[in-house]
Formats: structure tokens, C-alpha cells, sequence
């Protein structure tokens, strides 16, 4: 008797449409305009301004740095370029101001501190996750058609992002071998506002997740999927309130996995993996620099000029019926 065959259609596409599209296509131009990048505020800190220090004395301040290399990253330029860039905007606007050298733009950037902007409102819902940059190796044809070298090198990006608004809250630049769990505590001490909820996929079930998570925000629901052989932390014997990793996989056992991710809203997650589709997009996959100092600056310079991008305008969009 011959089996059944099985229904190889595949799913209609889902449609969305974007209700606020005039709003948001003003947003998309606006990205391009260099008073943005290049504001009053940055024009009036240009210039060094901090106290005396020992050997050469800064030229411009530490704004002016992030400033210049912000517009870097947006346009996608080297450090000579933007160098040129932004020195020939100056003499066309008629601004009595210099560029900083690439020289500079290099030195200065091993060090800079670098903020991310952020609306600070209400409770976070927070998202976790990781995904590589390149810093130099073979491009993905060369590795689907021979394989890749020993010389394949790559950093790994840790991102945690508002799901409400797809803020960037925190991120880590680390080597390749990092842990995603190892990032988590770090990422925490750079937020300030008290986290909701956090989800995040099955790599992030560990204690030193639950943990930091638990001191940070004690009221935090923790969406993490367990494993599937994952055991009980903390008995019921002990004193102690519940772990929620334990109610988690309490959950999970008696309703099944994908009831726990329906009623916990874990699906929430996926917009973690859509922030950092929207980072390479627009930035690209690969790092320019080759020190690991630098490359983390060159990575948050990514995620600040993402987060203004963001308060620019996002799109507001809708599921059609089917």
C-alpha cells in the first residue's frame, strides 16, 4: 500500500502594511541628513575643552571624535574619507572649524567611551542575543564553493534590545570563544531601568543569567526556554521562593513547550535576531578595524547611530487578513 504524500505547498506569505508610511518615509530621508549626525550641540563642543594632561594637549573633544566617527559608519567611509568628508562640508558651509586627522580618528578611538542614546521610559521588555562580524577572511561564496582557512576570524556581537521600540539597552563586543551567558551580567550593568521581562533563546540557560538577572530586577519574568534533559535547580524543600527557571520547567512539563512559549509570549524573542538584521543591513557584516579596543568602538558607534536611526521613526505596521 503506497503511503500518503505529504502536502508540499508552502505557506502563503504573511502580509503586513505600514500604517504611519508618511511619518516613516520622512524618517528614512531624514537618515541622510547631515544635521543630523552633525548637530549644533556637536559644532558647539567641537573643540578640546578638559583639563591639562600630561604630554600633548587633545585638539578636538571626545564629541567631536564620536561625531566624526559616526558620520564614518553611517556613509560608509574609511577614516581618510570621512577625514576629507567632513573637512570640505567646513569650508562649504563656511565654518571656521577643522577636521580631525585619520591618524586621530584612529588613536582616539581605542579609548573613546561611547553612550548609547536611550528614551527612558517605564519598564523595559528586554531581548537577548548574539550574532558574529567579520574582521577578515574569505567571503561566504569562496566558503560554499572550497571551504574556509585557519585565518577566518570573527567577533561576536551580544545585543540586548528593547522589544517595544527596538532600542538598542546594551551591548558587548567579545571574541569569538565568549559565551552568549558570559555577556549577560556586563550588558545589566549598562541598564538602568527596570526590566520587565526578558527572553532570550535556550544557550542563555544558565545561573549565571538567572542570576544577574534576578539581582538587577527581582520582579523580572524570565522567558528562557529550558533544555530539553534540564532537572530541577531549587526544590520545593527549601525555604527559598520559586526559581523561575524551575516554574518555567514545571510549566513546560506539565503543558508541553510550545504552550509555555504561546502563554509566556516567548515569541517576543524574534525581534532580538530582527535588530541585528537591521544592524548589518544598514552597517554591514564585517569590522574595518583590527584591534580588538577599536572594533568594539566601531561596533558601538553601530548600535548609537541605530538607536538614533530608531528615534527618527519606525514603521508601525499591521498584519492584512487573510
Amino acid at each position: 500500500m503506497s503511503k500518503p504524500k505529504k502536502d508540499t505547498r508552502s505557506r502563503r506569505k504573511e502580509l503586513y502594511r505600514v500604517r504611519n508610511w508618511s511619518e516613516y518615509d520622512r524618517a528614512l530621508v531624514n537618515r541622510g541628513s547631515l544635521a543630523i549626525w552633525i548637530s549644533e550641540e556637536a559644532l558647539a563642543q567641537w573643540k578640546a575643552d578638559g583639563p591639562k594632561q600630561r604630554g600633548a594637549q587633545f585638539e578636538y573633544s571626545d564629541f567631536a571624535i564620536q561625531t566624526a566617527l559616526t558620520v564614518k559608519e553611517v556613509f560608509h567611509l574609511t577614516n581618510r574619507q570621512s577625514e576629507g568628508f567632513i573637512r570640505s562640508m567646513f569650508v562649504a558651509l563656511k565654518i571656521g572649524l577643522s577636521s580631525p586627522d585619520h591618524t586621530t580618528l584612529s588613536k582616539r578611538g581605542k579609548t573613546l567611551k561611547v553612550n548609547l542614546p536611550k528614551r527612558k521610559t517605564g519598564n523595559l521588555h528586554v531581548v537577548i542575543d548574539s550574532s558574529g562580524l567579520k574582521v577578515y577572511g574569505e567571503g561566504e561564496w569562496k566558503v560554499r564553493q572550497h571551504g574556509y582557512s585557519k585565518r577566518r576570524t570573527w567577533r561576536k556581537l551580544h545585543l540586548s534590545v528593547d522589544s517595544d521600540n527596538g532600542e538598542i539597552q546594551a551591548e558587548l563586543l567579545s571574541a569569538a570563544g565568549m559565551h552568549d551567558s558570559e555577556a549577560v551580567a556586563p550588558m545589566l550593568e549598562e541598564i538602568e531601568r527596570p526590566i520587565g521581562s526578558c527572553s532570550a533563546d535556550g544557550a542563555y540557560d544558565r545561573q549565571n543569567v538567572y542570576a544577574p538577572l534576578r539581582s538587577h530586577s527581582p520582579d523580572c519574568q524570565v522567558n528562557i526556554p529550558p533544555r530539553k534533559d534540564a532537572h530541577i535547580w531549587q526544590h520545593g524543600n527549601c525555604h527559598a521562593p520559586p526559581h523561575p527557571r524551575d516554574e518555567n520547567l514545571r510549566y513546560v512539563r506539565k503543558h508541553g513547550r510550545q504552550a509555555w512559549k504561546r502563554d509566556s509570549n516567548y515569541h517576543r524573542r524574534s525581534l532580538s535576531e530582527t535588530a541585528v538584521f537591521r544592524l548589518k543591513t544598514i552597517f554591514g557584516d564585517r569590522l574595518s578595524a583590527r584591534l580588538l579596543t577599536t572594533q568594539s568602538t566601531q561596533a558601538r558607534i553601530r548600535c548609537r547611530a541605530l538607536n538614533i536611526m530608531t528615534h527618527l521613526g519606525m514603521p508601525d505596521s499591521y498584519k492584512l487578513a487573510e
